[in-house]
């Protein structure tokens, strides 16, 4: 059941009065209310958020595009290590304070004390994190064996740190629902990276390799490599924290130290919680190079074919993020309302659809899917699938952790989280050795699944919500079996084999497209719509 909510608006209009014989034209502004559907507006929001999502991750496409004819595999191993590292130090910075502040701006009457306490909270860690970055560069990069690239390590640290600061004034956007400045931010940062990007990868290199006295060739070193990835980064973060300065006067309200510790033992789980999410998605890319049986090239060339494949899956990915800006907030915003849980299970039922769409645009389009990344990335794009129904149970499990953020068991969650981490390191380790990078991807898929899982039953127990189960299992059931005739019948059916390709991924896409269009009644909503 969906129920409105009452938005004020304004309308505008103009007439003619007449008085003593004189003519006045009059302008009126007068106020009305309409009826916005709570879930029309998380929709609505996730498009807006999803915008930045999307251009950029698309985008990141078009930069796995270059870097993988710019990279070699190993080069391209480097990058993907690093940015499985960067993501659990962008945990422990932000400290589980953006969920803190969504979950006291929604009770405290000062809310920019809240805002404040978080940003100097945050500030002041980033700041002895870049200090102590900088001091243990070098050992830190020899112990990663990248004692020639000490200045990586430094880099990486500044963006950490920015990265960080940035959080807070970004989810105070979120919990003012300022989606379209939030979106704008985001897509200028993209639209920086990229552009530095192509200007140190494509024009500089392309003027070193063939003009090496010019002007634009001054601004390449080869020996730098990847580097230009974390430069164009950290330019792009220069410019976001510049566009969020305003946002910073609200430093003046303080620090409250009582707020603090309310906030802290709230969040505190939240860092864990978080920790336990980067070992589920980046510990396989962090310790490849190290578990696979092979010579140090070889590990760091299997590690860039997952990492450029691992992106692929990333589609599905980048709305569950978009979903996750837009949900957090909204359902914090929605706790209090009696139908609630209805909402939230409206809520589950469309965003499986979706995501199932996602996993099923992926597999069966894979022949154009599979231009974004280079030939010798290709070998393995047999573990996409697995990756893509692994995020997909990813999202279920965003879902379904709404039962701890709202009644406050967030140490409970964190429970759920950490022994995923657990499952997620034993499969790991007990499987790549053998398997090697599809161990990796499976043990992604059932450490995902067993949180989602796990949480749905305690979900049931300390905050009931009547989750449409049937329908879940019928929609993933489906688009298992879609893509396993699919496959099959491209290897076994001779019709399929000389039929079409993009016309016969089209009617497989079709028929879920309309058992959807037919289970959830949408002709008929579509009637009641018009009339």
């Amino acid at each position: 059941m969906d129920t409105a909510v009452d938005r004020k608006c304004y309308s505008w209009g103009f007439g003619v009065a007449q008085c003593g014989g004189r003519r006045a034209l009059l302008i009126y502004i007068r106020p009305i209310t309409l009826s916005v559907n709570p879930l029309q507006r998380l929709a609505s929001q996730t498009i807006v958020y999803g915008i930045p999502s999307i251009a950029g991750r698309f985008l990141n496409y078009l930069l796995t595009y270059l870097y993988t004819r710019v990279f070699s595999t190993a080069q391209f191993g480097v990058n993907s290590e690093f940015y499985a590292y960067s993501g659990f130090f962008a945990v422990l910075l932000a400290f589980g304070m953006e969920t803190a502040f969504f979950r006291f701006n929604k009770d405290n009457e000062n809310r920019q004390r809240v805002f404040s306490t978080a940003l100097i909270f945050i500030t002041g860690t980033s700041l002895l994190f870049l200090v102590l970055g900088y001091a243990l560069a070098v050992p830190v990069a020899e112990a990663l064996q990248y004692g020639n690239h000490v200045e990586y390590i430094r880099w990486l640290v500044l963006l950490l740190a920015m990265d960080a600061v940035c959080a807070i004034p970004f989810a105070q956007l979120r919990a003012d629902n300022k989606a379209l400045q939030f979106a704008g931010i985001k897509v200028i940062e993209i639209a920086v990276n990229i552009g530095f990007n192509i200007f140190f990868l494509i024009i500089c290199r392309k003027a070193y390799l063939e003009a090496p006295g010019s002007a634009w060739a001054a601004f390449y070193n080869p020996e730098i490599g990847v580097g230009y990835v974390f430069i164009s980064n950290l330019i792009a973060s220069g410019v976001k924290m510049v566009l969020l300065l305003p946002h910073f006067r609200g430093l003046r309200q303080g620090f409250d130290a009582v707020l603090f510790n309310k906030m802290i033992r709230y969040a505190l789980p939240m860092v864990l919680i978080g920790f336990a999410g980067i070992v589920n998605e980046m510990l396989d890319r962090m310790i490849l190079k190290y578990m696979l049986p092979y010579d140090a090239t070889t590990n760091l060339q299997q590690l860039g074919i997952y990492g450029a494949c691992y992106k692929l899956s990333i589609l599905m990915s980048l709305f569950i993020q978009a979903f996750r800006f837009a949900a957090e907030p909204f359902f914090f915003g929605q706790a209090n309302r009696a139908d609630a849980g209805r909402m939230y299970a409206d809520v589950m039922k469309y965003f499986t659809i979706f995501c199932v769409a996602v996993f099923l645009g992926v597999v069966l389009y894979m022949p154009w899917v599979q231009l974004f990344i280079g030939e010798e990335f290709r070998s393995g794009l047999h573990v996409v699938p697995v990756l893509l129904m692994a995020n997909l149970f990813l999202g279920v499990y965003v879902n379904l952790s709404i039962w701890y953020k709202l009644t406050d068991r967030t140490l409970m969650g964190a429970g759920v989280s950490v022994g995923g981490a657990l499952l997620t390191i034993l499969l790991n380790v007990v499987f790549i050795p053998e398997y090697g990078y599809v161990a990796s991807a499976w043990a992604t898929l059932a450490c995902y699944f067993s949180m989602a899982l796990v949480s749905y039953f305690l979900g049931q127990k300390y905050y009931p919500v009547p989750y449409d189960l049937r329908s879940f299992w019928g929609y993933v059931g489906v688009s298992l079996l879609l893509y396993f005739c699919y496959t099959t019948g491209l290897q076994e059916w001779e019709w399929m084999q000389s039929a079409p390709p993009f016309l016969l991924s089209s009617v497989f896409f079709g028929l879920f497209v309309l058992l959807v269009a037919a289970n959830e009644n949408v002709l008929g909503r579509l009637r009641r719509l018009v009339s």
